[in-house]
């Protein structure tokens, strides 16, 4: 991964964006159940493609900012009180359904909510459906 960040991050132009527009069809191909090809087209775009890949593969080198990979898992103590929701596409194969599981598991107070025809993306219809619903619960805390 950080051979790559510093592909997407380094001086040669031609190859920061030929590693952002690779990475961007993947992460495109991959973040919904049904692909569409119209989305994955966002790719072409220069701009796009070098925010998008950058961003992402940054929180990637830096381990999403965490201190540890079970750090949500290990202070969920923390944060207990507050209401939540947790919606999860079945099909999500950037984040699998198992980490949500997990994080479920220690917090049964939550809401645990499987999109059954989604995968990652919050445009999904179902998933959408389910976030607002969920935020519209929330509104009035």
């Amino acid at each position: 991964m950080s051979a790559y960040y510093r592909r997407l991050t380094g001086s040669d132009e031609n190859e920061r964006l030929r590693c952002a527009q690779a990475w961007s069809v993947w992460e495109l191909s991959t973040s919904r159940l049904y692909i569409d090809p119209e989305h994955i087209k966002h790719a072409e775009e220069d701009t796009f493609c070098l925010q998008f890949a950058r961003i992402e593969c940054h929180y990637f080198v830096h381990g999403g900012f965490f201190s540890a990979d079970t750090q949500l898992l290990d202070h969920v103590d923390r944060i207990r009180h507050i209401p939540t929701t947790i919606v999860q596409g079945r099909y999500d194969v950037v984040c699998p359904a198992t980490t949500a599981w997990e994080l479920y598991k220690r917090f049964p107070e939550a809401e645990f909510t499987v999109i059954s025809d989604a995968g990652h993306s919050a445009k999904e219809a179902g998933t959408t459906s389910a976030l607002v619903a969920a935020a519209d619960k929330y509104k009035t805390l």
